[in-house]
């Protein structure tokens, strides 16, 4: 625990909200080695979606072998291992678009778009029938998930989308396999549905990016810090068919975190204005809301660039991230436990 003033200060119990997007989940590999390394924020809970699921299970098992430190080098080792895969997160490389039209970058718009025009003609069932998933073994080889199966330290969240009935699953600790990851994970264009129980499963961004409600009843603390990867606003109107199908990606993926802000906001409206009868207070929880917005640091990149795992972009974000950990840590501190930091009706609705 970091001294201030002199004394020693005990770590203030949150819970963290991690949103996915591919590549960009390296800029909350950045704000979670910040936090980890200042160490006045405990991880009581971590809920996540897709690439936010895969920071929410190193981080809960480094925690749990390792500490803080063990945490931050799960994260580390773990996406410094996705650049040198190359493959991970790049659907591009799983086919030879650049043979399209010679020269193209893989993470160029325009790579994108080739890789987007076979998938409309073909499926992961039929490019990839084989289902190779390199995040599979990429996971096995950093996660004991047996192990953290068993453990009673970070809650784990992680939620997916049941192809079948349209709704979405959250899977708790004692249910995390690594199968449960690859769903949160799965790109139905990139991917084949990962099956469990039964049922088929793709991203859990089409249904909670992340959800928030278990950490709202799941956990005691009040405090949620929602980390955000996808910004939710931007300047100026899009253009170019890129711009404009990237805005749409953001506000598509946003939508479901916005809703459920929506209901956040209405229930502290009934509590603030004392609407409830006593007797039922107990049962709606008052949290302290807290938001890691991505507007301006991820402002200059697009939705193509979520698919980009060099090791310099990589590290670029995670540098982003450390940065945005240690201002909102000096900004927003105090206020844990205290009293939000976010008025989530002014800012989100």
């Amino acid at each position: 625990m970091p001294p201030t003033r002199g004394r020693t200060v005990r770590p203030r119990p949150v819970g963290l909200a991690l949103q996915g997007g591919g590549s960009h989940g390296a800029y909350a590999w950045g704000i979670l080695d910040g936090f980890l390394e200042d160490g006045r924020l405990d991880f009581e809970g971590i809920c996540g979606t897709s690439a936010g699921s895969v920071n929410a299970v190193l981080c809960a098992y480094g925690l749990l072998v390792g500490g803080r430190e063990g945490a931050r080098r799960k994260l580390d080792d773990f996406w410094r291992g996705v650049a040198g895969m190359g493959a991970f997160f790049n659907p591009a490389a799983h086919l030879p678009v650049e043979g399209l039209v010679p020269g193209w970058p893989r993470e160029s718009p325009m790579a994108l778009e080739g890789f987007k025009a076979v998938t409309r003609l073909l499926s992961p069932y039929q490019w990839n029938p084989l289902d190779w998933n390199p995040l599979r073994d990429a996971l096995e080889r950093h996660v004991d998930f047996g192990r953290l199966r068993r453990s009673s330290g970070t809650k784990l969240f992680v939620s997916a989308t049941n192809v079948r009935t349209g709704k979405g699953r959250v899977f708790e600790t004692s249910e995390v396999t690594v199968d449960v990851i690859l769903a949160s994970s799965c790109l139905p264009t990139l991917s084949q549905a990962v099956v469990i129980d039964g049922d088929p499963y793709w991203d859990g961004g089409f249904m909670g990016n992340p959800v928030l409600y278990p950490l709202m009843y799941g956990t005691r603390t009040r405090d949620i810090i929602i980390v955000h990867i996808n910004p939710i606003e931007r300047p100026g109107t899009p253009r170019t068919p890129q711009e404009i199908e990237s805005r749409m990606h953001e506000i598509t993926f946003n939508a479901s975190l916005i809703k459920e802000l929506r209901a956040v906001a209405f229930v502290k409206k009934l509590l603030d204005r004392g609407w409830i009868k006593d007797e039922y207070r107990g049962k709606l929880k008052d949290v302290l809301m807290h938001s890691i917005r991505a507007d301006e640091a991820l402002r200059d990149l697009s939705v193509a660039s979520k698919f980009d795992v060099s090791a310099a972009f990589l590290e670029d974000l995670r540098e982003r991230g450390r940065e945005t950990a240690r201002a909102w840590l000096a900004a927003h501190w105090q206020d844990v436990g205290r009293r939000s930091s976010v008025n989530v009706a002014a800012q989100f609705l």
